[in-house]
């Protein structure tokens, strides 16, 4: 792999630019070009960031030499298709979360990667955060003793999103749970592993998209309490209970740039500012593996993210909560 890694960005909206923000403070990658299905989009972006190709198709993205790497940033509907065409045609991708609507696409991305050789990661960027990955490694030590109990949301006002949006469209796979309910079971399966038992419920809205769902994750010895919903804000700060002490992670628990940890009444803090917005480091992940020859990173695998859709898979199931092409 060549010391510069150029990047592709296929669907330039809102997170794609947070994304290409962040790119622009990693010192050896490069946006290349960007494809959309409308070009005069595509240029916009290109204009914006200094790329050096605009697409008005996603086809012609893959065909780009200099494209190293493509980051998909469509809606989750999206995922599944685009990531295997670019793969099929060569391209190293990173996807953005979730890798696909449920367990069946995911092993079918996986299975094209593995079959093309190339290097397929699910884009959660919280797992490479500083600070998460500090907590993990304080946890892993056993400095706080065995995990108890673990609190985690993510919750915002989405009701008044347009109701043919991805939000709020069955037939976008809206509704919360695979938007941001994705990260309070991230957390949960990074510390606690998978659970032996689920619970969950969920409330809907008039479009036939969740809104609410809480879940109960049990283990041998151990609860999750978790929760994502569209009808309100939350704290957003995550509970991490031991039998040694606790940790805090602080709001937004999922891009924190710190925590508390309280052991024998006394408290430590810990700040690890993200490098920009954080997406930098995921970004730092999959140079690092390309650059190794790895086709799949270490600290966020295939198999994590077929753990990941399988537990989503499992809230759904319980929920009721099915997409209309599913």
């Amino acid at each position: 792999m060549k010391s510069s890694i150029g990047w592709g960005i296929l669907g330039p909206g809102k997170i794609a630019q947070k994304f290409v923000d962040d790119l622009k403070l990693v010192k050896d990658g490069k946006l290349i070009a960007v494809a959309s299905r409308s070009l005069k989009r595509a240029e916009s972006f290109v204009q914006k960031n200094d790329a050096e190709y605009a697409f008005g198709s996603y086809e012609e993205l893959f065909s780009c030499d200099t494209v190293d790497v493509i980051y998909i940033a469509t809606p989750h509907t999206g995922h599944m298709e685009w990531t295997i065409k670019a793969m099929q045609a060569g391209k190293h991708v990173l996807c953005e979360k979730p890798l696909g609507i449920n367990l069946a696409e995911v092993q079918e991305m996986i299975s094209t990667a593995r079959d093309n050789k190339v290097f397929l990661m699910e884009a959660l960027w919280s797992r490479f955060n500083p600070a998460i990955q500090k907590v993990k490694r304080f946890i892993d030590k056993g400095k706080l003793g065995r995990v108890s109990y673990l609190n985690a949301d993510f919750a915002f006002y989405g009701l008044n999103a347009d109701e043919k949006g991805r939000i709020l469209n069955p037939d976008l796979a809206g509704g919360s749970i695979l938007d941001i309910g994705i990260y309070p079971v991230f957390l949960a399966y990074l510390i606690l592993g998978k659970p032996l038992r689920i619970h969950s419920t969920s409330n809907f809205h008039k479009t036939g998209a969740e809104i609410q769902t809480s879940m109960i994750f049990e283990y041998e010895e151990a609860q999750a309490i978790l929760y994502s919903g569209l009808t309100s804000e939350s704290s957003m700060r995550a509970e991490i209970q031991g039998t040694k002490g606790s940790i805090y992670i602080d709001p937004r628990w999922h891009e924190t740039d710190g925590f508390s940890i309280y052991i024998k009444n006394s408290e430590k803090r810990v700040d690890l500012p993200t490098k920009g917005k954080g997406y930098s480091h995921e970004i730092e992940e999959v140079h690092y593996c390309l650059k190794k020859g790895k086709l799949q990173s270490d600290l966020w695998s295939h198999q994590n993210s077929i753990d990941l859709i399988s537990l989503l898979d499992e809230v759904r199931r319980q929920s009721g909560v099915v997409f209309p092409f599913e």
